[in-house]
């Protein structure tokens, strides 16, 4: 298939992390959405394939969003084929995980043959209220805090300390979705604000605990990454919130201001690896993840004090720059003048990230 009737009538496009088939890897692939299908590209070195590598077929495919099996992985989305073929995607952020699941949900319905009645808004919103009524709180809590299929306790930064043993509000949201407990992100948020007020959670950390002194209830929790909450002190069983303080934990303090995927040239060989790049304020840095590991630990890092950040020009090669690249590239310049060489995937983005990396240096 050409390239011209490839890129034609796409939908959406852009970078996610897709688990293999035979060898069960997990991989950055750029994905192409189409009204019928999703196809996917490899990136060799610094240019995307100019023909696609696979394609899943998106009639009668059914879509789980959140996907949350993987314990290092909570940006998942699942797709079942209709020949009940599995695909594992994972995106750069919730909000993109969450637009790459409408857009390929609208999709599937409009490849739709059947014309079942869809219930109207004011039905859905009844039918989610009526079932929160009845929900039992207790046996809520209880299934959260099951050893084996409950929330997964992790370790999280707020402002220079690292608490141990708790979870994020966006964690606990996906969790309520992802179990049927809870129909939507609202529902859930209101439901997570019913166990706050029972005394089944609590915050950690100060973002959460100003939103339970300052909020009516049902806006008491919030469905954010950085928000903190733990299980009340009544269980023991899986340890206690630690607050510990390190050099790591300073450099991620800071407010996340941008996330996604760029191409970033490596200082020793000279090639283009896709990674997952966060962008933080107050202290600004930059860090940078290998998203083909679990590991939650930046594989580097870029202090923005005092940094340059230009983009570089589309004509040739500039100086610096190896391999065949497509463009959309821009240059940050360290203090200590350690030079990064990074390509973002379109013009747009590559702007985006130019001013919000000089907004925080």
């Amino acid at each position: 298939m050409g390239t011209e009737s490839e890129n034609s009538g796409i939908l959406k496009e852009g970078f996610m992390v897709k688990r293999g088939h035979v060898v069960q890897n997990w991989k950055v692939r750029w994905f192409a959405l189409k009204s019928d299908r999703l196809l996917y590209y490899k990136y060799e070195g610094g240019k995307r394939d100019s023909c696609h590598r696979g394609t899943i077929l998106l009639r009668n495919c059914k879509i789980t969003c959140p996907y949350l099996e993987y314990e290092n992985r909570p940006l998942v989305i699942k797709l079942e084929t209709n020949t009940s073929e599995e695909h594992f995607l994972e995106a750069c952020m919730r909000e993109e995980r969450d637009e790459w699941a409408a857009a390929i949900d609208a999709a599937v319905q409009k490849l739709s043959s059947s014309d079942a009645q869809v219930p109207a808004p004011s039905q859905i919103k009844a039918s989610s209220t009526l079932q929160l009524q009845n929900v039992n709180l207790s046996q809520v809590v209880d299934s959260m805090y099951d050893v084996h299929t409950g929330i997964r306790h992790c370790s999280h930064i707020e402002q220079g300390s690292s608490y141990s043993n708790c979870f994020s509000g966006s964690a606990v949201v996906d969790w309520l979705v992802f179990n049927k407990l809870a129909l939507s992100r609202v529902e859930a948020v209101t439901l997570a604000s019913a166990l706050l007020d029972e005394g089944s959670l609590r915050p950690v950390g100060i973002r959460s605990a100003d939103a339970l002194r300052n909020a009516a209830l049902g806006e008491q929790f919030l469905d954010d990454s950085t928000a903190l909450y733990s299980f009340s002190q009544s269980f023991q069983k899986r340890g206690s919130v630690k607050a510990e303080k390190s050099r790591t934990a300073v450099e991620l303090s800071g407010k996340v201001v941008k996330r996604g995927y760029l191409l970033k040239q490596g200082h020793k060989v000279k090639n283009w690896k896709v990674r997952l790049f966060v962008l933080r304020a107050e202290p600004g840095f930059l860090h940078y993840y290998d998203p083909s590991k679990d590991d939650v630990t930046p594989a580097g890092s870029v202090s923005l004090r005092g940094c340059l950040v230009s983009a570089l020009d589309d004509n040739g090669t500039p100086a610096g720059v190896k391999g065949k690249v497509q463009g959309n590239l821009f240059k940050i310049i360290t203090q200590m003048d350690t030079h990064y060489y990074i390509q973002a995937p379109t013009h747009e983005e590559r702007m985006d990230w130019i001013q919000a990396i000089r907004r925080v240096t």
